[in-house]
This record gives C-alpha cells, sequence and structure tokens, in this order.
C-alpha cells in the first residue's frame, strides 16, 4: 500500500487503525531495569554482545585467554595451588573398576578382571594423565585425549595421549559451520572428527606450519569447559578471576614497593626559610647523608628534619586479599579456606557448609570424567583384551550385559567419630549399603569383608577379644498420662 493510497482512506478508516496502533503500543509498557541504557552503566554495559557461544569464543579469542590464565596459573600461588588442589581431590590416586555382575557370577572372576585393569592404568600412569587433563581444563579450557597403541606394553596396548587445545586448530586456519577451529560436526551437532597438528603450534619447530591429520571421533576424548548450549570448544575456567588475581598482584607489589619507599627514605631535610631569604647552608638537590646507629648529629643550619612515617603494609591488605581470593574461588565452586590452605577464621560448621558444594562439584566433575575418559577407555581395553588368551577369564557373561562402575578416593571428614556412627546407622537402618561405603573410599566391599574375616579368625586364634563400642543406655522415659 503506497503513501498516497494511505492518505485517500476515508479518516475515520484511517483514524480506527492509528487508535489501534495506539492502544497496542500503549498495552506494552513492560519495562526491565536491566534493559535500560543510562548515562551511569553506559560503559559498565558497552561490551555486551549478541554474539553466538562459538562466535564468542573465536580462536584467537581463546588464544589470548589461555594464554593469560596460563601465565597467572605459573606465577601466581594462589592460582597454581587451586588448580593443583583441584586436580588432587579431583582425581587423587585414580579410580578403580568395579564390576556388578550379578549374584551368579563368581566374584572372583570379576576380581581378576578388575585387577588387570588396574594393572593396565598404571602401566600407562592414567592417574597423573587424569590430573594434567584436570589442570587443563581450568587454564585451557579443554583438553584432548588420543587413543594410541603403544607396543611397549604387555598384553593390551591400550594408551591415550593428551594434546593441548593449541594441537587443535583448523588445517587451513579459517574455522567454518561445520569446522569449529578443528572439530568437525555433522548435522545433529555431534562431532565427527579432529584436526590434530603433527606440532604445538608455539614450538620452536612449529612456526606457521599446519601439518597435521584427521582422528577420527570415536578415538578422541575431547573434555571442555561450556557454559552456554552451542558451544563446541572450552574456555578456561578460572576466566572470570583472571583480572582479580591481576589485581591481587599489583596491590601486593605497590604495597611491597611503598613499604620500600618509606623504609629507604629515613628522613627528608627540608628548608625552613623563605625562598627569598639567604644564610641557610647549600645542600645540593637530592643529596644523600649516611646515617649510622646511634649517632648523634647536628643538621644544617636553616634546615628541619622529618622522619617518613612507617604506614606499609596498610591493615586492609589481608582483608583486601581475602575478599579477592574468596571471589576467584568461587569461579570454580573452590571454598576460600581450600583455596588459601586457611581455615583461622572458619568454624566447624562454615567448614562443612563450604566443603557440601565443593564436593558436590567435585562428584559432578567424577561423572564427566567417567563418561568423557572412562567409560570408552574400558570398553576399547575390553575390545583388545577379548584378543588376549587369559586376559579375560571364562564364565563371564558377555560383555555388552555388563553392569559396572568407577570408586574415587574417599574424603577425611572433620570429625571421623561422627562420620563411622552415621555410617553404622545408615547401614542399620538399610539406607545404605557395605559395597557403597566402601566406594566412598575408593575400596572393595568384598575385600574389606574377606580381611576381616581373616583377622577375626586370627584373633580368635591368639585369644584377643574385640573391642566393640557398645551404646550406651537409653535414657529413661517419663510416665506421661494420656
Amino acid at each position: 500500500m503506497g503513501l498516497l493510497s494511505w492518505f485517500k482512506r476515508p479518516a475515520d478508516l484511517r483514524q480506527t487503525v492509528e487508535s489501534q496502533r495506539i492502544a497496542i503500543t500503549e498495552m506494552i509498557r513492560a519495562r526491565y531495569d536491566a534493559a535500560q541504557t543510562t548515562s551511569l552503566n553506559t560503559r559498565h554495559w558497552s561490551m555486551a554482545d549478541f554474539l553466538s557461544a562459538d562466535a564468542a569464543l573465536s580462536p584467537e579469542v581463546r588464544r589470548k585467554i589461555r594464554s593469560r590464565v596460563r601465565y597467572e596459573v605459573g606465577n601466581n600461588s594462589y592460582a597454581a595451588g587451586m588448580a593443583s588442589t583441584w586436580a588432587h581431590d579431583l582425581i587423587g590416586t585414580g579410580p578403580r573398576l568395579q564390576l556388578d555382575l550379578g549374584p551368579d557370577v563368581d566374584a572372583d572372576l570379576c576380581r581378576k578382571v578388575e585387577l588387570a585393569v588396574y594393572d593396565w592404568s598404571v602401566e600407562v600412569d592414567l592417574a597423573k594423565k587424569l590430573r594434567i587433563a584436570k589442570i587443563a581444563k581450568i587454564s585451557d579450557g579443554e583438553v584432548f585425549g588420543i587413543k594410541t597403541n603403544n607396543t611397549r606394553l604387555d598384553g593390551v596396548q591400550l594408551d591415550v595421549r593428551l594434546v593441548e587445545a593449541d594441537q587443535c586448530a583448523s588445517p587451513d586456519g579459517f574455522p567454518n559451520e561445520q569446522d569449529v577451529d578443528g572439530v568437525v560436526y555433522d548435522e545433529n551437532g555431534v562431532s565427527s572428527r579432529y584436526w590434530i597438528l603433527k606440532r604445538h603450534p608455539g614450538s620452536s619447530y612449529a612456526g606457521w606450519n599446519q601439518e597435521g591429520r584427521w582422528v577420527d571421533a570415536k578415538d578422541v576424548y575431547h573434555w571442555f569447559h561450556a557454559t552456554r548450549p552451542g558451544q563446541h570448544r572450552g574456555v578456561p575456567e578460572l576466566t572470570p578471576a583472571i583480572e582479580l588475581f591481576a589485581l591481587m598482584r599489583r596491590f601486593t607489589l605497590a604495597t611491597v614497593t611503598a613499604a620500600e619507599v618509606a623504609a629507604d627514605f629515613a628522613a627528608i631535610l627540608k628548608s625552613t626559610m623563605s625562598p627569598d631569604q639567604v644564610g641557610a647552608a647549600h645542600i645540593a638537590d637530592w643529596e644523600t647523608m649516611p646515617v649510622a646507629r646511634g649517632m648523634m648529629t647536628a643538621i644544617p643550619d636553616g634546615y628541619d628534619i622529618t622522619q617518613m612515617r612507617s604506614e606499609h603494609p596498610v591493615s586492609t591488605h589481608d582483608q583486601f586479599v581475602r575478599r579477592l581470593l574468596n571471589e576467584c574461588a568461587r569461579a570454580v565452586d573452590m571454598p576460600y579456606i581450600v583455596a588459601a590452605m586457611d581455615s583461622s577464621m572458619a568454624n566447624y560448621s562454615s567448614m562443612r557448609g563450604d566443603y557440601l558444594v565443593y564436593r558436590k562439584r567435585i562428584s559432578v566433575e567424577r561423572n564427566d570424567v567417567e563418561r568423557v575418559f572412562l567409560d570408552p577407555l574400558l570398553k576399547a581395553w575390553l575390545d583388545e583384551a577379548a584378543l588376549v588368551a587369559g586376559l579375560i577369564p571364562d564364565g563371564l557373561p558377555p560383555v555388552a550385559e555388563w553392569n559396572w562402575s568407577w570408586s574415587w578416593d574417599g574424603f577425611d571428614h572433620v570429625d571421623p567419630l561422627k562420620e563411622a556412627e552415621a555410617e553404622a546407622a545408615q547401614i542399620g537402618n538399610n539406607t545404605a549399603t557395605l559395597a557403597e561405603i566402601c566406594q566412598r573410599r575408593n575400596k572393595d566391599w568384598r575385600q574389606v569383608l574377606r580381611q576381616r574375616s581373616v583377622e577375626k579368625s586370627l584373633e580368635r586364634e591368639l585369644g584377643i577379644e574385640p573391642v566393640v563400642k557398645t551404646p550406651g543406655p537409653a535414657p529413661a522415659q517419663e510416665n506421661v498420662p494420656a
């Protein structure tokens, strides 16, 4: 409809349409303060964008963030300690396989497979590789594990090689919709293959060489930190805390510098005479005078002496570092007492509350490790083990029918007696099993029972009476009339 035809329409019709438009406009009155741009918040929101997850995390952006986080982890003791503690708390001495093939399967056969998998994991140093993978996820945002064949191993020669995020990049250097910086996805958003560079781009021999090879997705274990739907490459977990770590180090250096300056200048001489007066002794600009301990001296005529006041380090330095470190640790759900290794300001209740959140995050991370690394590795191990005579004993059901779980290192309780009483109560009221409790401590419940049976038998043989803690008498209840 042209502009001329609009004005040729009856006036009443034009008025009706205009009134409807005004009515609709007046209906949409919803306002959110967060959506308003004012003179007060313009600078604060100036960097906000509308980019997709992959566009916001372009190769150059991720490369810059990775280099800065790595630098901070390498030079900031708090950042380095947080990454190291996270890896050790998460992985510990490494996961242990526990098979659950039903009551009709000989437990000794299951135990034989479990030990074979454990021996293989020790040979390939799996626990150490998983700890390094977690540190890389914190500082790089992602890590790649490439399934390899290690001919130095006896029996199963399966191995895994860790590759840094920099070494997975688009072969032509220009990512596109299907190739997200070296990771190719199908129409369903599932990774199909990875371009792994032959050399790290930062090595002395790489230069601009993009030489590499395509690796099928089934042979790549890609563990990355994602925060948005549609995100295909990882962002370092410490990204929100990087500038805070920098502020912390800058404030510490400034405090030390101020203290050094105050210590270097023992005193300052200032003239007591006006510029037009004469008679004061001449002292060259910035002239220094040695000061000996316990000396008594006179100052030049026409001058007064002022001693530097010791004001550094300021009393707020400790408080500033505490608050800033607490904010940094929040980025990875780590309590301050763990990040700082300082529980002097905490009490029993607050420590338990902080650890609940931290250990919940550890449980989620362990589930990711099992999904990304352990389960695929176990399936690949079983495929090779089936070709090695005697490694998988006869009498076991087909592998497709197997059920398994992974046990991890447990956490020491702040009050071991209360924990033991709670576990005994859980077993007594059938809300927990011995297998579940042993799994929390990375132990095999069958081995625990066998060992206890041997110990009890030896105690009876030696005439040792076991020490059993019996609960005290229940408090008497008063008779209350109905």
